[in-house]
């Protein structure tokens, strides 16, 4: 009898018959182990707060309604890796410091002339962000990063690109506290992609406002428009 308990008691069941739980979160490394991490301050503060507060904005019953960001997208264009192929791997060294993940290598896919271009020749870093990587950097992005940009006024609303997804650009990596100065040869702008489940732009700019980004207010960058077709 004893043995036919044994035999039908679930795979991994407790005490309980309950599947066990892991005792804490984990993220997996580049060479396969686990190990311990905690989940991000903006993710959880995302969860815990926003989600309520913007069904309450918007009206909607459902959480699965509420927008959530996918990914994080961040492109360096490195030209001059053409003549000296040392600056990209130079480039690529502060891409993985800043974003926690080592860059993805992009090629040209066809020969230019004028530009001295020739196929697949390295011209371009890309690094993709998800999950808690992703909170991580946008954490450090909004606290660290964008405060240290000189004459900072805000975010420009007019990144959107009609589909819910903003682009961002910075135009030096120096921003970023992880980045050496002294042994950082050259000044790099980057591309940042915020790639959301939102069905407009109404509803990305709300949720990436409350996740902490601090755009300009709607009608300052109207004020600023119609100034510069006045001139």
């Amino acid at each position: 009898m004893a043995e036919k308990e044994k035999a039908g008691k679930p795979k991994g069941a407790g005490k309980k018959g309950a599947p066990e739980q892991k005792t804490g979160p984990s993220i997996v490394v580049s060479d396969g182990r686990e190990v311990a991490h905690p989940v991000p301050r903006l993710k959880k503060q995302y969860f815990e707060q926003i989600v309520p507060a913007l069904m309450e904005k918007a009206g909607w019953k459902n959480p699965f309604q509420v927008p959530r960001l996918v990914k994080v997208v961040i492109n360096i264009g490195v030209s001059d890796a053409r003549d000296n192929v040392q600056n990209l791997d130079v480039a690529r060294e502060e891409l993985a410091v800043i974003a926690g993940q080592w860059p993805q290598v992009r090629r040209a896919k066809k020969s230019i002339s004028n530009f001295k271009l020739r196929q697949g020749m390295p011209i371009g870093l890309r690094v993709t962000l998800r999950n808690d990587r992703m909170y991580e950097f946008l954490d450090r992005l909004i606290s660290t990063a964008i405060p240290r940009i000189r004459d900072f006024r805000g975010l420009e609303p007019r990144g959107f690109d009609g589909s819910g997804n903003f682009n961002l650009g910075l135009r030096e990596q120096l921003i970023f506290p992880e980045v050496n100065v002294e042994k950082s040869p050259k000044v790099r702008g980057m591309n940042l992609t915020f790639v959301t489940t939102a069905r407009n732009d109404e509803d990305s700019l709300e949720l990436l406002r409350a996740l902490g980004l601090p755009f300009k207010s709607v009608s300052a960058s109207a004020d600023k428009k119609e100034a510069a077709l006045a001139r």
